[in-house]
């Protein structure tokens, strides 16, 4: 048996949970199969039961693939689009798992702080999209639980799900805060007041 690599943070036999939405397009059990098989190989760095979100379909002459992965709290977000869905799923694990490499010693770090009694922050089942008749046009909506941090951990994972933003509960003041990526490449955060 080999010897388990200092990244491994799994210690329970969970296994992710899966759902796979196809958008235009039909989820073959070919295409669940795959996804859940090559997906399902990140859970041997998750600690807790990880929750994989895709959703799949055509865009011009390609398919698309976008993934979310819920794990120990933080948030694995890659969006692929390839000439085949297949080809697209291994090109997003290969995404999370570079994302997870990368970040290893913040991730582990994080990971020794926190009790394991919260392992997810997001749930896709509060996930909604909806419009807005008013005048300004709502396309979508998010519904999550906000979850203490640092500053510093909110950065991490604002970068992990590639946005310019996110917002945070500090677990110093326990106040609403956002951070966010400056155009000269710096961070900055909002407090209130």
């Amino acid at each position: 048996m080999r010897a388990k690599k200092a990244l491994n943070l799994a210690t329970g036999d969970d296994l992710m949970r899966f759902n796979i939405i196809g958008r235009k397009m039909e989820v073959t059990d070919k295409y669940r199969d795959y996804i859940e098989k090559r997906l399902g190989k990140l859970d041997k760095f998750f600690r807790d039961e990880a929750e994989a979100r895709v959703v799949i379909g055509p865009i011009k002459d390609n398919e698309y693939v976008e993934a979310s992965v819920y794990a120990a709290g933080m948030i694995y977000r890659a969006e692929v689009v390839d000439s085949d869905v297949m080809c697209a799923t291994d090109k997003i694990v290969d995404v999370i798992e570079r994302q997870i490499r990368k970040n290893k010693t913040r991730l582990e770090k994080k990971i020794k702080r926190e009790a394991v009694s919260d392992s997810t922050m997001l749930s896709g089942s509060d996930y909604t999209e909806g419009e807005d008749n008013s005048d300004f046009k709502i396309v979508k909506r998010k519904r999550f639980q906000l979850k203490p941090m640092s500053a510093e951990e909110a950065v991490l994972q604002m970068n992990l799900l590639g946005h310019s933003f996110f917002v945070f509960r500090n677990k110093d003041t326990d106040e609403m805060n956002v951070v966010y990526k400056r155009n000269d490449g710096n961070y900055a955060l909002i407090e209130s007041v």
